[in-house]
């Protein structure tokens, strides 16, 4: 736990910035920072980091070797070049601490209709203690927490003994390869932590994710002699529920998960996006679907790739048209594996003494049927990857807002952390 003295002064210092950090997040949010448009903010984040005295890097996932890795996630319409990513570095004057990576993801859902939101979902209104907005959750709070735990230390009158290298990366809602481009580009630290939306939990486990997209193809005649023809689309529907059931099997053998074997159906399955058809009095000639799926991190990746590859193909079987027509399944985005953070670590203990100390209560554990980057981080790159930050409601949904309460305690807990972890010195 830290030392209380050195917690009261990152406590005033987290108070003094808290009305600059809920401005920087009001900021963050008014980015519409959707896929492929993540440009303008990873500028404005990279201007604003340098002049906070940062060394700061700034590159696209063009230029590191995607291809040459083998859990880099394949990117449809999507251009690499201009997927943009960011980290800033914090160099130790002394060195003799203990090094850390601070990642959080900028990249946003899209906000689906804007007229069923109560207030605009980029304007970052801020109202009875909740800031809302597409991305103030998950996790603009989180990369404001990582960067005011670190002005905290700073206006404390401290300075690490550690480096830290603070990082904002992209693609972490379609395939993960911003984190994997920031360790391609050569950052390694003694432990990583990425501030998602837990509420100040620490996650023990995640599921992993698979995307995938189906497309159908069928013969188009009037609607008046349908039955001269096919429907893509009902065919396509045959294909998701056959998907459906396909998926109660998995999470039958889910109940086997070390980590998520309590956990009722961990493995979700959700046509996301359809598209189809070109006239309504015509039987639809062709019909995609993109769809997602979960695994446990017992379950490999190539093995549930298979799966759903043989589900579909028995269910051509059972349709007329599809079984002399196979459907296309493409792989794109996520081929994401589940991770687990085993217990026990110095990194954990450090800061479940710091979240104790900030929120006086023990830090929980929870397991997220949803992915998180430190996978990459944890399971291909042997660190201790920690996800805990601030909460909220409403993530990828109408109304997303984040609890200011809930953000301030995580910005000390997580200015605790780094402090014990990298180790201090006055300035």
């Amino acid at each position: 736990m830290p030392d209380p003295a050195l917690l009261a002064r990152l406590r005033g210092a987290v108070d003094h910035n808290f009305e600059a950090q809920t401005a920087f997040l009001t900021e963050l949010v008014r980015f519409p920072s959707l896929r492929g448009r993540e440009a303008p903010l990873q500028d404005w984040f990279a201007r604003t980091m340098a002049a906070r005295g940062y060394a700061v890097d700034r590159f696209t996932l063009a230029d590191v070797p995607l291809a040459s890795h083998e859990k880099a996630a394949p990117m449809v319409d999507v251009d690499p070049a201009a997927s943009v990513q960011v980290v800033a570095t914090s160099r130790a004057r002394n060195p003799g601490g203990r090094s850390l990576i601070l990642q959080g993801h900028i990249d946003v859902v899209p906000e689906g209709p804007a007229e069923m939101w109560t207030h605009p979902p980029y304007a970052g209104v801020v109202r009875d203690g909740w800031l809302y907005g597409r991305g103030a959750n998950d996790m603009k709070a989180g990369v404001s927490a990582i960067v005011f735990a670190m002005d905290a230390i700073r206006d404390a009158g401290l300075r690490l003994a550690g480096d830290v290298h603070l990082q904002t990366v992209t693609e972490e809602e379609s395939t993960g390869n911003g984190a994997l481009a920031t360790l391609l580009r050569g950052y390694r630290a003694d432990a990583c932590l990425i501030p998602e939306p837990t509420a100040g939990t620490i996650t023990r486990a995640h599921t992993g994710t698979l995307w995938f997209r189906l497309r159908v193809r069928g013969v188009p005649v009037h609607v008046a002699v349908a039955d001269a023809g096919t429907n893509a689309i009902l065919s396509a529907m045959h294909l998701i529920r056959a998907l459906q059931d396909h998926t109660v099997a998995l999470n039958r053998a889910a109940e086997r998960d070390p980590s998520f074997g309590a956990v009722r159906n961990p493995i979700k399955f959700n046509p996301g996006i359809i598209r189809g058809g070109d006239w309504a009095s015509s039987t639809p000639a062709w019909c995609e679907v993109d769809c997602r799926i979960g695994l446990t991190p017992s379950m490999e990746v190539s093995e549930v790739m298979a799966g759903v590859e043989r589900c579909v193909a028995e269910a051509r079987a059972g349709d007329a048209f599809l079984a002399n027509n196979p459907p296309e399944i493409t792989w794109h985005g996520f081929q994401a594996d589940g991770y687990v953070l085993a217990p026990g670590s110095e990194a954990e203990r450090l800061l479940a003494g710091a979240h104790e100390a900030a929120f006086e209560a023990p830090m929980e554990e929870r397991l997220s049927t949803a992915v998180n980057d430190t996978r990459y981080y944890g399971r291909y790159y042997a660190m201790p990857a920690l996800c805990y930050g601030p909460g909220g409601e409403g993530n990828h949904g109408f109304d997303e807002r984040t609890n200011l309460d809930l953000l301030r305690k995580a910005t000390l807990s997580i200015a605790g952390f780094i402090a014990d972890w990298c180790g201090v010195e006055e300035a």
